[in-house]
C-alpha cells in the first residue's frame, strides 16, 4: 500500500510538472485571462518597474517586439504601393461621396471597403482609418455609415474596411490561425493607400474602431507612428484580451521574457492625442479607475496629459452609439483640424443627413463585378503563400 502511493504521488508529481511547463510554453493571453483585480495589480507591478521617460521607452520598445514577434509580422512579404485598386459605385450624397473600393494588401489578397470623401475641398485632408468589430456586415451597418459620413463631412478622407472573414474579404474564414497578423498588415497597408493619395494630409491620420475593431486601434497605433490621433472604443481593458482569434490568437501579450496587456499596448500611442471610450456594460467598466490612470502617468512622462482624455458612459453597453461618437466628433475635431460645425448641432450632434446605404451596394464584389481571378482562396492557399514559419 505505501508503495501504491508513492507511485501515485511522484505521478502526480510529475503531471503538475509536466502541466507547468505546457503552461509555459502557451503564450497566448485570451479572454478574461485575469480577473479584475489580477489585471489592476498587474499595473500597479508594471507601473513599479519604470520610473523615467527612458525607462518606459526601454519598455515599450519590448512590447512593441513582442507585438511584431508574436503575429510573425517580420515575416510578412515585401510589398509594393502598387495597390491595384478597384474602386466603383461613385455616390454623391449631402456633403460627402461615398465609394466602394478594394485594395491589394499583399499580391493576390484584398482588403475590401468603402472611401467616403468631403464633398468639396481645396486642400489636403486628414484621413481616418475605421475598422470595425464583430457584427456581421459591421462595415455596411448604419453605425459605420453614419461615423464615416460625418467624418468625411467634417473635412476626412475615411476608409472603412472589412475584417478578414467578413463583408466582402471572404478570401479567408475569420477564424484562421493567422486572422490577427492578416488584420493588422491590412490596416498597414490601408495606411499606406492613404498616404500614396495626393488629396491626403501625412501629417493628419486618425484610426478609431470599436470592440475588435478598437483592438485593430491600438495595434496600428503602437507599431505605427504614422497614426496621429487614435481613439479605440470599447475595447482597451486591463483583464480582457480579447476573445476572438483575430485579437488574441497569436502570442502577441507574453513571452518567455515578458508580459503586457492592452493598456500597456495602448499606452504606445504616448505623446500622440488618443481618447478612450469606455462603458459601464462590459471589460472597459473599470476605465476611469484603472486603465485610464495608467495610461495618463505614461502621458505624464511627456508632459502630454492634455492629449489623453476617457469619455465614459457608465449606463451604455458595448457599442459605438451615437452618444460614444459625438466626444470622438470633437477630439478629431480638435486634433485633426476638422470641421465639425458642418454637422448640425441642436443639444448633441445631428446625423440625420447621412444617407443609410443597402448592404449589397456597398459591396465592391459580386456576381456582376466578381473578385479578380488572380485572388487567392481558401485559408491553405493564403497560409501556403505566406510561408510562415
Amino acid at each position: 500500500m505505501k508503495i501504491r502511493c508513492k507511485t501515485i504521488l511522484l505521478l502526480h508529481i510529475f503531471f503538475l510538472a509536466v502541466t507547468g511547463i505546457n503552461a509555459q510554453d502557451n503564450m497566448l493571453c485570451q479572454g478574461n485571462y485575469w480577473t479584475e483585480d489580477q489585471g489592476n495589480q498587474m499595473l500597479k507591478k508594471w507601473s513599479a518597474e519604470w520610473k523615467t521617460k527612458a525607462d518606459w521607452e526601454k519598455r515599450g520598445d519590448i512590447i512593441r517586439q513582442g507585438l511584431i514577434k508574436g503575429m510573425k509580422l517580420d515575416q510578412m512579404p515585401q510589398v509594393s504601393n502598387s495597390f491595384q485598386p478597384i474602386i466603383r459605385n461613385t455616390r454623391t450624397m449631402d456633403g460627402y461621396i461615398v465609394e466602394n473600393i478594394a485594395i491589394e494588401s499583399f499580391p493576390g489578397f484584398y482588403i475590401t471597403g468603402n472611401l467616403y470623401r468631403p464633398l468639396k475641398t481645396d486642400k489636403k485632408c486628414p484621413a481616418i482609418l475605421t475598422p470595425h468589430g464583430h457584427w456581421p456586415d459591421r462595415r455596411m451597418s448604419d453605425e459605420v455609415q453614419i461615423r464615416a459620413a460625418c467624418f468625411a463631412k467634417m473635412g476626412a478622407i475615411v476608409f472603412a474596411y472589412d475584417m478578414v472573414g467578413y463583408g466582402d474579404s471572404k478570401q479567408v474564414s475569420h477564424k484562421i490561425p493567422i486572422a490577427l497578423l492578416l488584420q493588422t498588415f491590412n490596416s498597414k497597408r490601408v495606411l499606406d493607400y492613404l498616404l500614396t493619395r495626393p488629396d491626403v494630409d501625412s501629417d493628419k491620420i486618425g484610426i478609431t474602431g470599436e470592440s475588435g475593431g478598437g483592438t485593430q486601434t491600438i495595434l496600428i497605433a503602437a507599431l505605427d507612428s504614422r497614426i496621429k490621433v487614435s481613439v479605440p472604443v470599447v475595447m482597451v481593458s486591463a483583464y480582457f484580451f480579447g476573445g476572438c482569434t483575430c485579437e488574441s490568437g497569436m502570442p502577441i501579450h507574453r513571452s518567455k521574457s515578458h508580459q503586457t496587456s492592452n493598456v500597456e499596448i495602448a499606452a504606445l500611442c504616448a505623446p500622440r492625442p488618443m481618447l478612450l471610450v469606455s462603458d459601464g456594460g462590459d471589460w472597459t467598466k473599470n476605465t476611469p479607475r484603472i486603465e485610464f490612470p495608467y495610461i495618463q502617468k505614461v502621458y505624464s512622462l511627456y508632459d502630454a496629459e492634455s492629449k489623453v482624455d476617457n469619455a465614459h458612459f457608465p449606463g451604455e453597453r458595448h457599442g459605438y452609439e451615437a452618444t460614444k461618437r459625438a466626444p470622438v466628433y470633437n477630439f478629431f475635431d480638435h486634433y485633426l483640424d476638422l470641421d465639425a460645425g458642418k454637422i448640425p448641432y441642436k443639444n448633441s450632434f445631428d446625423e440625420s443627413f447621412v444617407t443609410i446605404l443597402p448592404a449589397d451596394s456597398l459591396r465592391v464584389f459580386n456576381n456582376e463585378n466578381p473578385i479578380p481571378a488572380r485572388a487567392l482562396k481558401g485559408d491553405d492557399a493564403v497560409l501556403k503563400y505566406l510561408n510562415l514559419k
